[in-house]
């Protein structure tokens, strides 16, 4: 099983990045994936979370309206595009796959990580 994050960066208040998260290994279609950062001296906070089929998305307060999460299952691969970025979105992004039954997390699988640092 792999998630492999790309796309972070270095960046100017209000611009814009655009992470990847490749996965293999396992049944991507199957499993909802979200978008997880964690800030320098903070714990982790989930930023964005989307359904298998795409239909569901969701956000953190602070970036709706800002980020859009997005997958393409042929491609095995989901998305967060970033736009108006702010400096306390600076964190590590981590991708996280997850596999429920009901309410039982049933296969839960993390990438390496990916740093975003928004700064002038």
């Amino acid at each position: 099983v792999q998630l492999v994050e790309s796309g972070g960066g270095l960046v100017q208040p209000g611009g814009s990045l655009r992470l990847s998260c490749a996965a293999s290994g396992f049944t991507f279609g199957s499993f909802d994936m979200s978008w997880v950062r964690q800030a320098p001296g903070k714990g982790p906070e989930w930023v964005s979370g989307i359904s298998t089929d795409g239909g569901n998305t969701k956000y953190r307060t602070s970036v709706k309206g800002r980020f859009t999460i997005s997958r393409d299952n042929a491609k095995i691969t989901v998305f967060l595009q970033m736009n108006s970025l702010k400096p306390e979105d600076t964190a590590v992004y981590y991708c996280n796959a997850v596999r429920r039954s009901g309410a039982l997390v049933i296969f839960d699988y993390w990438g390496q990580g990916t740093q975003v640092t928004v700064s002038s």
